[in-house]
């Protein structure tokens, strides 16, 4: 990485840390459009950001087709707390290692954004960001629950060509539900929301057009 990348890196990592809550925040946080759901069941994910190919990439998973619930979806790595988990953030990182193999000690945790609800399955979603300075080094899939591992450049996944919104009517309630068609996948759902949500965030940023 040449020293003008790099000041960028360096920058839009600033940036994130800033925008992002802190870690330890990320517990009393509430979804910004569904408000306080006190009822939902908790989970995290991890938003794994670092370099491949020149590129500033996120990865993402492909879940298991012999999954009961959402299965074959574009998802990140994470799932729902446990009782030993003393955060989201414990959360993430722990069902990373066991989904992907990917290490702890290899993660920076930036911040975390505010959680995303489901209303179909009653979760309470915490997004927690991270940067691998050193890459995600030799990942494992626990083939059980993730079929392939997708790593996507963030400057095509900012591209308006790729994403649509849709409106659906759920109750009395209408809600936007954002879509990415990336290659041969469809990132829709949570994680389509939360998916805009991080690129809504670098979009503040002045060097945002230098993924």
């Amino acid at each position: 990485m040449d020293g003008r990348v790099l000041q960028e890196r360096t920058l839009l990592l600033t940036h994130l840390r800033t925008c992002l809550e802190a870690p330890e925040h990320a517990h009393f946080l509430d979804d910004q459009l569904e408000g306080h759901q006190p009822g939902a069941r908790q989970a995290a994910v991890l938003l794994v950001l670092f370099e491949h190919e020149g590129e500033l990439s996120l990865l993402f998973i492909r879940r298991a087709s012999t999954l009961r619930a959402h299965s074959g979806e574009i998802a990140f790595p994470g799932g729902s707390a446990e009782s030993q988990d003393a955060s989201p953030v414990e959360t993430a990182l722990r069902e990373a290692w066991e989904e992907i193999g990917l290490a702890p000690e290899r993660v920076e945790i930036l911040g975390a954004m505010p959680p995303v609800f489901t209303v179909v399955s009653n979760f309470l979603i915490v997004p927690v960001v991270g940067y691998l300075h050193q890459g995600p080094g030799e990942l494992r899939l626990q083939e059980s629950e993730v079929a392939e591992l997708i790593v996507a450049p963030l400057r095509a996944l900012a591209d308006p060509a790729i994403q649509r919104v849709e409106h659906w009517t759920r109750g009395e309630k209408t809600r936007a539900v954002y879509f990415f068609d990336y290659g041969a996948y469809c990132i829709w759902g949570a994680t389509g929301r939360i998916l805009a949500a991080l690129l809504s965030i670098l979009d503040t940023h002045d060097a945002g057009s230098s993924f």
